[in-house]
């Protein structure tokens, strides 16, 4: 086999695999995190989520917040509102908008 004939076949093989990839549908993040929003609602899914990327505890954000660690979870759970002074700080430490959080 030549390589010109290899090479026309890698050509062809690439071309049906990104044609393929093209037709996936992608899906509402909503929809995608439906479970979770129902455990812990919109706003604490984002504030969990967020903590995550920051690569924080519960314990670690409450403090550099000033807060208890309790109330971190009782937020991600919905069980306790956070108000727009909280979410400033939230965004503050998290690096985010704080309209995320309302």
């Amino acid at each position: 086999m030549s390589v010109h004939t290899k090479i026309r076949r890698t050509r062809a093989i690439s071309k049906k695999t990104t044609s393929s990839s093209k037709k996936k549908k992608s899906i509402p993040w909503r929809e995608a995190a439906k479970a979770n929003i129902e455990k812990y609602t919109e706003t604490g899914l984002a504030v969990r989520g967020a903590r995550f990327k920051a690569e924080l505890t519960q314990k670690q954000l409450a403090e550099k917040i000033g807060v208890l660690p309790h109330h971190i979870s009782e937020m991600e759970y919905g069980k306790r509102p956070i108000s727009k002074k909280m979410a400033h700080k939230l965004a503050e430490v998290l690096d985010v908008n704080y309209k995320v959080f309302l």
